[in-house]
Formats: C-alpha cells, structure tokens, sequence
C-alpha cells in the first residue's frame, strides 16, 4: 500500500508515451500507461520494456465512466492512493475534416473537456495529499485565443465554478450547432477545449490547494505526432519536459499555473508568449 504511483492518460503513443518513458527513468514508485485499446496499449509496454524501463499497464478510456471507475477500485486496492496524475488523453480533428462544425465541436468538448473532467471528478477523491496534477493542455488554450472580452473575462473570473464552467462549454457546442460560435468562440473547437482545460485547472487548484495538491496546465510545444499530422519540430520526449518538470520537479510554489514547453509560468490572460512552438 506505500508504494507510490503515477498516472498518465492515453499514453500508448505521442507525448503520453514520452512521458511514460520519463517517468520510468525518474519516478520512484509504479507509472502506468494507460489506453482504450489493449493490444496497442500493451504493444506500447513491450516497446519501452525493451529500453530496459519497467511500466505498468491498465486499460483506461477517459470517455467511459465504468471504465474510469474500475481503475480507480484497482489503484486505491493496490495503492491506496494516486501520487502524480497527467491528464494526457485527448482528440483533434485534423485541419481538414469534412465533419460539420457542430458535430467536431461536440466530439472535441466531449473527450477534451467533458470526459476529462469526469475522470478528475473519479480520480480526485483518492489522491493522496501532496498529489501532482498535469492537464496537458495546449498554446491553442491560451485565453488571448477566445475573441469575446466578456468570454475572457468569465472564464478568468477567481469565482468561477465548474459548473459554471461546464455551462458555457455547453453554450459553446450549441453555438455551434446554430452556426453562431465564431464571433464570441472563435472557428476551433481544440482551441476551446483547451481554454476548457486551463480554466478547469485554475478551480480545481483552489478547491485542491488546503491539501498541498498541485494542479498545473502546460502548453508540451508543437510535437511531432499524429495529432500535430507529424508537422511539429519537436520530438515526443522533448514534448514531454515541461509536463515531467510538474510531474516530478516544479516548487511546490507552483500551482494553479498555465506552464509554457520551455518550463516558464506565462500569463495565461495576457498576451501569449511570441517563443516559437
């Protein structure tokens, strides 16, 4: 039960897997890769077993609660707790996707936004005091990305709660589905999913922070993956720095923070950082 434990979602390829293999080398307890497909998930442990590093393996699909719940039975049995948890799982729908606007804004908030919360919301409880928490989120999630001032200003707001935050993501899809998101949102649902996830990160910093929990978002830099259709300049393991540098060695003086690929704390509602990637 001492045993300590970390936590990467969707990690069986892409900046996941990177930080799997970071952690291994680094962390001093059990790190598990996580997926929704076994056999991949599986092949993925094979990978970096033959490194030489050692990982777990649990399936996990973010957008399905049973799933979520039968792996936290599993960790607070074995465990106890959870002591570095990366929220990594996500979607995004290529530049080019012939899928109407409402449909991708739907699926986007859902996975990106949605079911992330929902796995916080399974997860949080057994977190130990003292925990590591990484949203991994996005420069598309800097808030200077929303075009509406009244937008930026509720979604900044120190009172805002998740339910409030959950209300305006769901006026965003059914902007979207009327055609009238532009304006206020912006054309990207990714971008919105990810201020989502940033704000997210903000209030459960404060409803976490009387227990010495950490929560950061960071911005991991324009990875070379399938997500990024391979046009990133980064590799998956430089893409995976800033989000090991929360998990394992940022002052405990850090929390609550929108943390850019570089290790920097940037403002979140000023103007986004002009560093490359």
């Amino acid at each position: 039960m001492s045993s300590k434990v970390a936590i990467v979602t969707g990690s069986n390829k892409g900046i996941g897997f990177a930080i799997v293999r970071g952690l291994c080398k680094r962390f001093e307890g059990n790190v598990y890769l996580t997926s929704r497909d076994v056999r991949r998930g599986e092949q993925a442990v094979a990978d970096l077993q033959k490194e030489g590093l050692n990982p777990k393996y649990h399936q996990l699909d973010i957008t399905n609660a049973k799933s979520v719940e039968v792996f936290r039975d599993y960790l607070k049995e074995k465990y106890g707790g959870i002591d570095v948890l990366v929220n990594n799982a996500a979607i995004a729908f290529k530049g080019n996707a012939t899928e109407p606007v409402a449909v991708q804004a739907e699926q986007t908030l859902f996975v990106n936004y949605f079911s992330t919360l929902s796995t916080c919301e399974i997860l949080f409880p057994i977190l130990r005091d003292g925990a590591r928490v990484v949203n991994v989120s996005s420069s598309a999630g800097h808030l200077s990305n929303i075009p509406s001032k009244r937008l930026r200003d509720r979604l900044q707001d120190p009172t805002l709660t998740i339910s409030e935050l959950s209300g305006l993501m769901r006026d965003y899809v059914e902007a979207a589905k009327l055609g009238t998101q532009a304006a206020e949102w912006g054309n990207s649902s990714y971008v919105v999913s990810k201020v989502g996830l940033t704000a997210l990160t903000k209030i459960q910093q404060r409803l976490l922070n009387d227990r010495d929990i950490k929560v950061n978002a960071v911005h991991p830099g324009y990875v070379d993956t399938d997500m990024s259709s391979h046009k990133g300049p980064l590799s998956i393991d430089d893409g995976a720095q800033a989000p090991l540098y929360l998990a394992l060695d940022a002052p405990d003086s850090v929390r609550g923070e929108f943390v850019w690929y570089n290790k920097k704390i940037v403002s979140w509602a000023d103007d986004k950082p002009t560093e490359k990637y």
